[in-house]
């Protein structure tokens, strides 16, 4: 078999849309995911994983219950399982990646 790299930056400039979730790694029972975002996302939480996010392009605004983080490229932060939270950009467009359970269930609230 041969093992190929994945080039992250060819990946999120190809992304289009308002808003872009990607699978790109399984590593045993986690999933490497990259998001682009120019739209806010919503409300939810996770009740299976914890979910890691690590900072590559632009400021990711992460909003909890009493507590709002910027989350600039290079910069990781772990929300533990069952917290809600909602992302978003700070301003056009951010790109980061998520290390969470691969089969984390999401729980939208408000609906």
């Amino acid at each position: 078999m041969k093992l190929l790299p994945i080039d992250i930056n060819q990946v999120s400039q190809a992304a289009t849309g308002d808003y872009t979730n990607l699978a790109l790694s399984v590593v045993n029972d986690q999933v490497i995911r990259m998001s682009v975002m120019t739209r806010p996302y919503y409300w939810h939480y996770h009740p299976n994983s914890d979910e890691s996010f690590l900072g590559l392009e632009g400021i990711l605004i992460i909003e909890l219950e009493n507590q709002t983080i910027e989350l600039y490229p290079g910069q990781l932060i772990t929300i533990p399982k069952g917290m809600p939270h909602k992302t978003r950009p700070k301003n056009q467009r951010s790109v980061n990646l998520t290390f969470e359970h691969q089969h984390m269930e999401t729980s939208i609230i408000g609906e």
